[in-house]
This record gives structure tokens, sequence and C-alpha cells, in this order.
């Protein structure tokens, strides 16, 4: 089985991430995030599979461009990707030694990390009642 690195998706994955439009969930929800046979039939009917492929990290070159089975390492659920999709396509690349899809999936990973970073609150000097933060002009009240 030749199993290689969807291009398309991962340029697709990247700037959805850089979008906004992620999920950012629990390691261990994929299977309930990812999109059912239902779901993927229906996104194929109405957008074709060109479309239904920038969703998949890996492609089959053995098995037809117009099947679902050509299809591998999905990351997302055709609205947002999702980290428990790029933390699941990950390990199973790594699993089974697909190692340019496995790299991939890592620097999705850390695109996914380095967004919740970004988006954190920042933390503030927390001071004694009636004393001032250095710097401060006037005391913490």
């Amino acid at each position: 089985m030749t199993v290689t690195l969807n291009r398309r998706a991962y340029e697709h994955a990247k700037e959805l991430i850089d979008e906004g439009r992620f999920a950012f969930d629990e390691r261990d929800a994929w299977s309930e995030h990812q999109p059912s046979a239902v779901d993927e039939n229906e996104y194929i009917r109405l957008h074709g599979f060109a479309e239904y492929g920038k969703w998949y990290l890996g492609v089959n070159s053995e098995k037809s461009e117009n099947t679902k089975g050509h299809y591998e390492f999905p990351y997302g659920d055709f609205k947002d990707v999702h980290r428990c999709g790029v933390l699941a396509a990950e390990s199973r690349a790594g699993q089974y030694q697909h190692y340019d899809i496995e790299n991939a999936a890592a620097h999705l990973h850390g695109m996914l990390e380095g967004r919740k970073a970004a988006s954190a609150p920042k933390r503030s000097r927390v001071t004694s009642a009636g004393k001032s933060a250095r710097g401060a002009r006037h005391p913490v009240r």
C-alpha cells in the first residue's frame, strides 16, 4: 500500500487554522467528532471528491481517486480542523510509518497549540491588599 501526504489537504488545514477554524478538543474525542459515513456521502454528493480529499492528510495511490478508500487520515468534520483528529492522524501515521503524514500532522498539532497559547489570557501580577505592584501608579484595592 502506497500512502503519501496529500499536500492540498495539508495546505487546506494550515489555512483553516490560520483563519481560526478549529476545535481545540480533547485527545480522545475523535470517535464522537469524526464525520459519519452518511455525513461523508452527503459531503461528496454536494462538493465532489476533490473537495472531500482536502479533509484527509493521506492519499492511497493504489485506490481510485473517486473513492473514499483513496483518502486516509482525516483531520476535520468538513467545517473545522479538530485537534483530536490531528492527534489521531499523527499517532496512526507514526504507527504505520507514514512519516511524511506524521510530520505534517505534528506541524498542524504545533500550530493548534500555538494558537491556544496565543489566545490564553495573560497573567497579571497579583499583589497583597493595600500594596502596589512594582511600577504601578496607584495602589491595588
